[in-house]
């Protein structure tokens, strides 16, 4: 859903700021094809905008999240989503998900990307006997090549 047009600007000042934009395909939940938030840090105190999300009738997701929390009469606040900390500009100096979106995410993705499964316990894990799976691995390679050697007497 997000495109590849995606990214990350930082202001012809770096110290005064950055906006990330997000850019859509065409979706049933939003009429937005590109939400922008920015982040303007040269202030004396920081201040974030972001663009207003045009939900489509009976899609509004943050509201539909709260609603069902309230119906179900459970008042400990669950997982912020990804859309309420967008459309929350209420503290940009500790916005720690745009930070990581901008220093870490944006410009390495690849580090997450393939980065193992650790829930899923087929790779690189510990074998029933205690070895890693990565060392029988290793140890089968080397005594293929040890095997198409040829050696010289």
């Amino acid at each position: 859903m997000i495109k590849e047009r995606s990214k990350v600007e930082e202001f012809d000042d770096i110290k005064s700021g950055y906006r990330i934009k997000l850019t859509f395909d065409e979706n049933p939940f939003f009429e937005n094809t590109q939400i922008v938030k920015e982040f303007f840090l040269g202030n004396a105190e920081p201040t974030s905008t972001t663009t207003e999300i045009k939900w489509k009738p009976d899609n509004e997701l943050v509201n539909k999240i709260k609603a069902k929390s309230t119906q179900s009469g459970d008042s400990t606040p669950g997982p912020r989503s990804f859309f309420a900390w967008l459309s929350d500009n209420q503290d940009a100096s500790n916005d720690e998900i745009a930070e990581l979106i901008k220093d870490d995410l944006w410009p390495n993705p690849l580090q997450y990307f393939l980065v193992p499964d650790l829930d899923d316990g087929a790779e690189g894990g510990l074998d029933e006997e205690g070895g890693s799976e990565n060392d029988e691995n290793a140890e089968d390679l080397e005594e293929a090549d040890d095997a198409g050697e040829e050696h010289e007497d």
